[in-house]
């Protein structure tokens, strides 16, 4: 028996997911570069919002805009 996979895009074929049939658990097939900007963008929000209540992620966030300063001081 062969297995069925359906193939979904919510965006309209920027990104392409598929899943086995019966299941809810899928894969990113394919995205564009712009999807996967986007989809990056949206995650960095989630992060900046649980380093609210997680103090190492603040503490690593704090690194990561220290480097950013200095790269974009000294390109």
């Amino acid at each position: 028996m062969t297995d069925n996979i359906i193939y979904e895009s919510p965006d309209h074929g920027e990104t392409v997911f598929a899943r086995m049939v019966g299941t809810l658990e899928r894969t990113i097939v394919s995205q564009t570069p712009q999807a996967h900007y986007l989809a990056r963008w949206h995650e960095w929000k989630e992060i900046l919002r649980a380093s609210e209540d997680n103090v190492t992620l603040a503490d690593l966030i704090k690194k990561v805009e220290e480097v950013y300063a200095l790269v974009k001081e000294h390109p």
